[in-house]
């Protein structure tokens, strides 16, 4: 049985990411090392989401973990 994502911030963080490097970006809400993966998610059911960043640059990732466009904040925490 899997659990629900808890809300780890209403809005986006900044994460600056490096060109062909794999990130786990954080789909359950509980890590401590938001918005990246840090193992919290261990019995949820919920897996965290690698992505390779495609060029050096600050993105922003989903922090009410909530987004169509997961990992990328789409503002969906505008409407919770």
């Amino acid at each position: 049985m899997s659990e629900e994502a808890v809300v780890a911030r209403k809005g986006p963080f900044a994460f600056e990411v490096t060109e062909g490097k794999t990130y786990y970006w954080c789909a359950c809400g509980r890590s401590k090392n938001q918005p990246v993966c840090d193992g919290s998610h261990q019995g949820t059911g919920i897996d965290p989401l690698p992505f390779t960043a495609e060029k050096t640059e600050t993105v922003y990732l989903c922090g009410c973990k909530q987004s169509a466009n997961k990992p990328y904040c789409d503002g969906s925490h505008q409407s919770l």
